[in-house]
């Protein structure tokens, strides 16, 4: 075999195991929430739109949707399923975030504003792998905790 066809294969190889993992991952692709099914507060924000996308090692969460003033928000998130904290862009209330897998179908999120927890998340996705459950637990600055629980369909 030439060094070509070598370097040809170790390509197609490692291509095809980033597909395999970005398959296996259930939380990958796009998902829409179901409005009627959640339990979203009047005044709280709602992600319409959820994308998660694997690139190599690192996951990147795309949201669009209202925030709670109704004005368009589009948020970003790129990092690991290690529990350690990344970047947020978009979102005023919040500018750290960090994903552990708790299981192959449950995802746990802590997220920051200047290092102080703001709120955490459990995303469940469903053993057919199309729904998912986003239960968001949150503390305002006079200390008021609120749970919002919602439901998304993944979308084709």
């Amino acid at each position: 075999m030439t060094k070509r066809a070598i370097v040809l294969a170790a390509c197609a190889l490692f291509m095809a195991v980033a597909v395999c993992y970005a398959a296996d991952d259930v939380f990958t692709g796009t998902w829409k929430l179901d409005e009627a099914k959640s339990q979203i507060p009047a005044g709280s924000p709602k992600n319409s739109l959820v994308v998660y996308a694997v690139s190599g090692d690192s996951v990147t969460v795309t949201v669009a949707g209202t925030g709670a003033d109704g004005n368009p928000i589009h948020i970003t998130w790129t990092g690991k399923y290690d529990g350690k904290d990344y970047p947020v862009t978009g979102d005023p209330t919040v500018d750290m975030r960090s994903y552990k897998k708790v299981d192959s179908h449950t995802l746990m999120l802590t997220s920051r504003k200047a290092g102080k927890v703001v709120n955490t998340i459990r995303v469940v996705v469903s053993a057919d792998g199309k729904t998912r459950t986003v239960t968001t637990t949150s503390t305002d600055a006079k200390g008021v905790k609120t749970t919002t629980t919602a439901y998304y369909d993944k979308a084709q």
